[in-house]
């Protein structure tokens, strides 16, 4: 079936992206689903940094590629083996497929699944096929030229996506497309960066550097986990507004010169728990010299891969510090995601307060100049808009 997809063929085009347009909406052809694999129809995606960091070229992958991967859809076909959807049933994608039986997916961590991994890294599904490819404008409508790359086993931002069924999760059918596409990625990662891998306690105290759609799912999980106190850090005042206004303690603009020590004398000589959300090696330098003694250091941020960060080791060692990586939030998807839906039914994630806009996919690369300049928490791309 012939379908429309923002496509990335070059990295590294200057900003702004309004201009250089880095991403082109193309006609491609989508193959049926294979053996384990599913048709969804895009409902509405969100634009997250990752999606810019293969843009801009901080994390590279094989071109061309059909970008993005926090996506939110229903179910259109299946192919053979898949008998636990069907047609109508509302689905989020996640990113990091998890097969099932590999190492880490046998001891409770499919984030790290190998074959994920390798197929993720090779831009194709989980089996290994790519269902996407490029119609030739100079060889005629029915010519084809193969291969397009599938981003991390979505290519979200289009009208139709083939993904694994090791890339869904069911979701609720009352929950609108443009919240539940968050669950995805943001609030897998965000929420399950506290949840999981720091496992903050009731009564903690925790700090979240950087205010993306990712951040503010981890300051939600701290608030709805029982921190007793809550503080935010970002570069944009107008984040630190809605920060405090959805109930962070303390707010500090990461600029000042002295923000270490102001943090530090707010939270009576650091936090228990800090968690870089903004994917830099500044921002993670940050989050451990706000991290008290003893205390937890949590990284989700995805730096450009050179990029190094030198540990003062004797601190990790005289202060009994801990410092963790996380990815996907360490999540179990199936597990996690009724978790944060049960959360935000009750009224305790507000996710229509981080959308920042709702647009249509002809938009996207203007929004990924807001996206560049930090302005935005989650802006949504709504395929019935387009």
């Amino acid at each position: 079936m012939k379908i429309r997809a923002a496509v990335l063929s070059e990295t590294g085009l200057p900003q702004p992206y309004a201009q250089s347009r880095p991403l082109h909406l193309e006609e491609l052809e989508l193959a049926p689903p294979g053996p384990g694999e599913v048709l969804v129809r895009i409902r509405a995606a969100g634009l997250c940094h990752s999606d810019l960091s293969v843009v801009n070229g901080d994390r590279p992958r094989p071109l061309p590629m059909a970008l993005g991967h926090e996506a939110a859809g229903t179910v259109e076909a299946t192919g053979d083996g898949v008998t636990d959807l069907a047609r109508g049933d509302h689905v989020i994608l996640v990113f990091m497929p998890s097969c099932g039986h590999c190492a880490p997916c046998a001891s409770g961590r499919p984030a790290l699944c190998e074959p994920g991994a390798v197929a993720n890294g090779a831009g194709t599904l989980l089996s290994g096929a790519r269902r996407l490819t490029r119609v030739s404008a100079s060889a005629g409508a029915s010519a084809t030229q193969p291969v397009m790359q599938h981003h991390l086993g979505c290519s979200a931002f289009a009208d139709y996506a083939v993904v694994s069924r090791r890339s869904i999760v069911p979701i609720d059918r009352d929950i609108p497309f443009e919240h539940a596409a968050l669950f995805g990625c943001a609030l897998l990662t965000g929420m399950g960066a506290v949840i999981n891998t720091a496992k903050a306690e009731a009564g903690s105290s925790v700090a979240v550097i950087g205010l993306g759609g990712v951040g503010f799912a981890s300051l939600l999980a701290a608030l709805a986990s029982g921190a007793r106190q809550v503080v935010a850090i970002d570069r944009l005042q107008s984040k630190l507004d809605l920060a405090r206004s959805l109930g962070a303690t303390q707010v500090f603009n990461a600029e000042d010169g002295d923000v270490i020590s102001q943090v530090k004398a707010a939270t009576d000589g650091g936090v228990d728990y800090a968690f870089e959300m903004a994917g830099a090696v500044a921002a993670l330098e940050l989050a451990y010299r706000v991290t008290r003694r003893g205390g937890t250091t949590v990284s989700a941020g995805l730096p450009n891969p050179h990029a190094i960060w030198p540990l003062q080791a004797v601190s990790l060692i005289a202060e009994e510090r801990t410092v963790k990586g996380s990815y996907i939030g360490s999540c179990v998807p199936t597990r996690d995601v009724p978790r944060y839906v049960a959360l935000y039914k009750a009224g305790k994630l507000p996710l229509d307060r981080l959308l920042s806009e709702k647009l249509a996919l002809p938009e996207i690369n203007a929004a990924l100049d807001r996206l560049a300049r930090g302005e935005s928490i989650r802006q949504v791309i709504v395929m019935d808009a387009a």
